[in-house]
Protein backbone atom coordinates (compact mmCIF):
# COMPACT_ATOMS: atom_id res chain seq x y z
CA UNK A 1 0.00 0.00 0.00
CA UNK A 2 2.40 1.95 0.79
CA UNK A 3 4.52 1.57 -2.94
CA UNK A 4 1.48 2.39 -3.71
CA UNK A 5 0.98 5.77 -2.63
CA UNK A 6 4.50 6.61 -3.31
CA UNK A 7 3.63 6.23 -7.03
CA UNK A 8 0.64 8.03 -6.31
CA UNK A 9 2.60 10.91 -5.41
CA UNK A 10 5.16 10.42 -8.09
CA UNK A 11 2.51 10.60 -10.63
CA UNK A 12 0.60 13.82 -9.09
CA UNK A 13 4.02 15.33 -8.93
CA UNK A 14 4.81 14.51 -12.62
CA UNK A 15 1.25 15.55 -13.70
CA UNK A 16 1.90 18.95 -11.44
CA UNK A 17 4.96 19.64 -13.84
CA UNK A 18 3.86 19.18 -16.81
CA UNK A 19 0.63 21.31 -16.43
CA UNK A 20 2.86 24.30 -14.26
CA UNK A 21 4.98 23.79 -17.55
CA UNK A 22 2.16 24.28 -19.98
CA UNK A 23 0.63 27.64 -18.12
CA UNK A 24 3.97 28.95 -18.31
CA UNK A 25 4.66 28.33 -22.00
CA UNK A 26 1.12 29.27 -22.77
CA UNK A 27 1.39 32.98 -20.39
CA UNK A 28 4.94 33.38 -22.35
CA UNK A 29 4.18 34.76 -25.24
CA UNK A 30 1.47 37.52 -23.57
CA UNK A 31 4.13 38.49 -20.78
CA UNK A 32 7.17 38.58 -22.95
CA UNK A 33 5.32 40.39 -25.42
CA UNK A 34 4.41 43.16 -22.21
CA UNK A 35 8.12 42.95 -21.14
CA UNK A 36 9.07 44.34 -24.24
CA UNK A 37 6.58 47.05 -24.43
CA UNK A 38 7.53 48.51 -20.99
CA UNK A 39 11.11 48.57 -21.60
CA UNK A 40 11.71 48.65 -24.91
CA UNK A 41 13.51 44.98 -24.97
CA UNK A 42 14.26 44.09 -28.50
CA UNK A 43 13.64 47.63 -30.17
CA UNK A 44 10.07 47.78 -29.01
CA UNK A 45 8.96 51.16 -29.10
CA UNK A 46 6.83 52.83 -26.36
CA UNK A 47 3.18 54.38 -26.87
CA UNK A 48 2.52 58.10 -25.29
CA UNK A 49 -0.49 59.63 -24.90
CA UNK A 50 0.70 63.45 -25.58
CA UNK A 51 4.06 65.01 -26.75
CA UNK A 52 6.87 65.32 -24.59
CA UNK A 53 6.87 68.61 -22.07
CA UNK A 54 11.05 68.58 -22.88
CA UNK A 55 12.94 69.55 -25.85
CA UNK A 56 16.35 69.38 -26.09
CA UNK A 57 18.80 70.87 -28.15
CA UNK A 58 20.46 68.03 -28.88
CA UNK A 59 19.23 66.72 -32.47
CA UNK A 60 19.02 62.97 -33.50
CA UNK A 61 18.35 61.52 -37.11
CA UNK A 62 15.41 59.08 -37.43
CA UNK A 63 15.73 56.76 -40.13
CA UNK A 64 12.82 55.20 -41.77
CA UNK A 65 12.14 51.43 -43.36
CA UNK A 66 9.48 49.47 -44.43
CA UNK A 67 9.28 45.85 -45.98
CA UNK A 68 6.50 43.30 -46.51
CA UNK A 69 6.26 39.90 -44.84
CA UNK A 70 6.06 36.94 -47.17
CA UNK A 71 2.68 36.52 -49.44
CA UNK A 72 1.74 39.92 -48.35
CA UNK A 73 0.68 41.37 -51.83
CA UNK A 74 1.06 45.22 -51.02
CA UNK A 75 3.26 47.95 -52.07
CA UNK A 76 4.80 49.50 -49.02
CA UNK A 77 7.67 52.08 -48.43
CA UNK A 78 8.37 55.32 -46.30
CA UNK A 79 7.81 58.62 -47.68
CA UNK A 80 11.23 60.18 -46.26
CA UNK A 81 14.03 58.20 -45.69
CA UNK A 82 15.32 59.74 -42.70
CA UNK A 83 14.75 62.94 -40.30
CA UNK A 84 16.57 64.87 -38.27
CA UNK A 85 14.72 66.04 -34.62
CA UNK A 86 15.65 67.64 -32.03
CA UNK A 87 15.66 64.91 -29.15
CA UNK A 88 12.00 65.71 -27.30
CA UNK A 89 10.35 67.25 -30.55
CA UNK A 90 7.60 65.64 -31.95
CA UNK A 91 8.02 64.57 -35.41
CA UNK A 92 5.39 63.60 -37.92
CA UNK A 93 6.42 60.96 -40.64
CA UNK A 94 4.79 59.08 -43.85
CA UNK A 95 4.24 55.78 -45.01
CA UNK A 96 2.79 54.48 -48.42
CA UNK A 97 0.59 51.85 -48.72
CA UNK A 98 -0.75 50.47 -52.82
CA UNK A 99 -3.02 47.57 -52.78
CA UNK A 100 -2.29 46.88 -56.80
CA UNK A 101 -4.79 43.49 -56.60
CA UNK A 102 -8.18 43.45 -57.80
CA UNK A 103 -9.58 42.40 -54.22
CA UNK A 104 -9.67 44.38 -50.76
CA UNK A 105 -6.24 43.27 -48.18
CA UNK A 106 -6.58 43.73 -44.55
CA UNK A 107 -2.62 44.41 -42.91
CA UNK A 108 -1.12 44.64 -39.51
CA UNK A 109 2.21 46.14 -38.65
CA UNK A 110 5.00 44.84 -36.47
CA UNK A 111 7.40 47.37 -35.71
CA UNK A 112 10.83 47.77 -33.96
CA UNK A 113 13.55 50.36 -33.52
CA UNK A 114 17.29 49.86 -34.09
CA UNK A 115 19.71 50.37 -32.03
CA UNK A 116 17.87 47.94 -29.78
CA UNK A 117 18.92 50.24 -26.49
CA UNK A 118 16.57 52.99 -28.21
CA UNK A 119 13.36 50.81 -28.45
CA UNK A 120 12.62 52.61 -24.10
CA UNK A 121 12.95 56.00 -25.45
CA UNK A 122 11.23 56.21 -28.93
CA UNK A 123 7.36 57.00 -28.12
CA UNK A 124 4.50 57.10 -30.65
CA UNK A 125 1.84 59.23 -30.14
CA UNK A 126 -0.49 58.29 -33.30
CA UNK A 127 0.39 55.01 -35.49
CA UNK A 128 -1.12 53.50 -38.21
CA UNK A 129 0.61 50.27 -36.69
CA UNK A 130 -1.86 50.49 -33.99
CA UNK A 131 -4.93 49.30 -35.88
CA UNK A 132 -5.71 47.27 -38.77
CA UNK A 133 -5.71 48.47 -42.46
CA UNK A 134 -8.07 47.89 -45.07
CA UNK A 135 -6.75 48.97 -48.98
CA UNK A 136 -9.11 48.39 -51.27
CA UNK A 137 -8.56 47.42 -55.23
CA UNK A 138 -5.81 49.94 -57.02
CA UNK A 139 -6.12 52.35 -53.14
CA UNK A 140 -2.58 54.02 -52.37
CA UNK A 141 -2.76 55.55 -49.20
CA UNK A 142 -0.70 57.76 -46.76
CA UNK A 143 -0.27 56.35 -43.40
CA UNK A 144 1.63 58.64 -40.43
CA UNK A 145 3.27 58.24 -37.30
CA UNK A 146 3.51 61.46 -35.02
CA UNK A 147 6.59 60.24 -32.34
CA UNK A 148 9.20 61.72 -30.10
CA UNK A 149 12.28 60.82 -28.60
CA UNK A 150 12.10 60.78 -25.23
CA UNK A 151 14.97 63.26 -23.52
CA UNK A 152 15.91 60.55 -20.81
CA UNK A 153 17.31 58.74 -23.41
CA UNK A 154 20.77 61.74 -22.96
CA UNK A 155 20.70 60.36 -19.37
CA UNK A 156 21.03 56.36 -20.32
CA UNK A 157 24.61 55.37 -19.98
CA UNK A 158 24.24 53.51 -23.80
CA UNK A 159 21.33 55.36 -24.66
CA UNK A 160 22.64 59.23 -24.71
CA UNK A 161 25.99 57.26 -27.77
CA UNK A 162 22.41 57.27 -29.98
CA UNK A 163 22.86 59.26 -32.85
CA UNK A 164 20.51 57.95 -35.51
CA UNK A 165 17.38 55.48 -34.48
CA UNK A 166 16.09 53.00 -37.41
CA UNK A 167 12.40 52.97 -37.03
CA UNK A 168 11.10 49.60 -38.91
CA UNK A 169 7.79 48.49 -40.08
CA UNK A 170 6.40 44.71 -41.55
CA UNK A 171 3.26 44.68 -43.22
CA UNK A 172 1.80 41.24 -42.92
CA UNK A 173 -1.44 39.68 -44.39
CA UNK A 174 -4.70 39.66 -41.96
CA UNK A 175 -7.65 38.21 -42.26
CA UNK A 176 -10.30 40.80 -43.51
CA UNK A 177 -12.80 42.01 -41.06
CA UNK A 178 -16.66 40.74 -41.53
CA UNK A 179 -18.17 44.09 -43.12
CA UNK A 180 -14.86 44.21 -45.53
CA UNK A 181 -15.34 40.86 -46.53
CA UNK A 182 -19.19 41.04 -46.90
CA UNK A 183 -18.68 43.67 -49.48
CA UNK A 184 -16.08 42.23 -51.52
CA UNK A 185 -18.53 39.30 -51.97
CA UNK A 186 -20.98 41.51 -52.95
CA UNK A 187 -18.39 42.95 -55.35
CA UNK A 188 -17.11 39.56 -56.78
CA UNK A 189 -20.16 37.74 -56.42
CA UNK A 190 -18.59 34.97 -54.26
CA UNK A 191 -20.11 34.12 -51.10
CA UNK A 192 -18.32 35.48 -47.98
CA UNK A 193 -16.47 32.71 -45.48
CA UNK A 194 -17.59 33.61 -41.52
CA UNK A 195 -14.42 34.27 -39.52
CA UNK A 196 -15.19 34.18 -35.88
CA UNK A 197 -12.94 36.38 -33.48
CA UNK A 198 -12.56 35.42 -29.57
Amino acid sequence: MAKLDKTQRTVAGLVGVVVTMGALGFASVPLYDLFCRVTGYGGTTQEARADSDVILDKTINIRFDGSLSSGMPWEFKPSQAEMTVRIGETGLAFYEAYNPTDKPIAGQASYNVFPFTAGGYFNKIACFCFTEQVLQPGERVQMPVTFYVDPEIVDDPDGKFVEEITLSYTFYEIDLPDAEEAQAALTTGQPATTTEYN
